[in-house]
């Protein structure tokens, strides 16, 4: 099969399905419990998740299957900058991000869409895709030295996920997303911490 075949297969099933797939959340909450990150709101700690996901997840299972499910609020906490400014942290970083169950299904989502979007991603964008790091960057600019370039640009877009304009964000994705769930949940995480 190729790759072209397999990325249609991806666009014509149901994306949802496949995030809540066993497996898939498995892998997810393997990768969400590596992480040690702290409580959100609601105060369910990752040690306290599975009794709660055995729990709550049938109710949420079906309310993701149904296009209803709607992320709990995710606080925001920033810290001041050397420059006067504020840095918005990280979800892995704040006092109290999202809920570790939406941790987990944004990390099912993830795990999804990943292969799905990162095909078509530059081959200079190193940031936060899978199997690139800091160093591999560092290394790109090396062999571009010994071709004889001179000089790189290192790119940060600061606050960008603050300052994009979602419904254009939300267009784009689905242009390869065609899930009216999944592009819903998607829209709805996007705004969970505004609220």
């Amino acid at each position: 099969m190729t790759t072209i075949t397999k990325t249609l297969e991806h666009l014509t099933d149901p994306l949802m399905e496949k995030i809540v797939d066993p497996d898939n959340l498995e892998r997810a909450w393997k990768k969400v419990r590596s992480n040690h990150g702290a409580s959100g709101p609601d105060g369910i700690t990752i040690d306290e998740l599975p009794e709660h996901f055995r729990e709550h997840w049938p109710v949420i299972r079906q309310q993701l299957l149904d296009g209803t499910y709607i992320p709990g609020p995710a606080r925001r906490k920033s810290i001041d900058k050397p420059d006067g400014g504020q840095r918005d942290l990280s979800p892995k970083q704040r006092e109290k991000g999202p809920n570790v169950i939406e941790r987990l299904i944004q990390q099912a989502i993830l795990q999804i869409l990943t292969p799905i979007f990162d095909p078509g991603f530059s081959e200079s964008s190193f940031g936060f895709r899978p199997k690139r790091s800091a160093q591999d960057a560092a290394k790109q600019v090396q062999r571009y030295i010994r071709l004889g370039y001179r000089q790189c640009v290192d790119m940060d877009l600061a606050k960008f996920f603050d300052k994009v304009q979602h419904d254009v964000l939300m267009v784009r994705v689905a242009r390869t997303v065609h899930d009216r769930r999944l592009l819903k949940l998607i829209g709805r995480f996007s705004i969970a911490g505004e609220r």
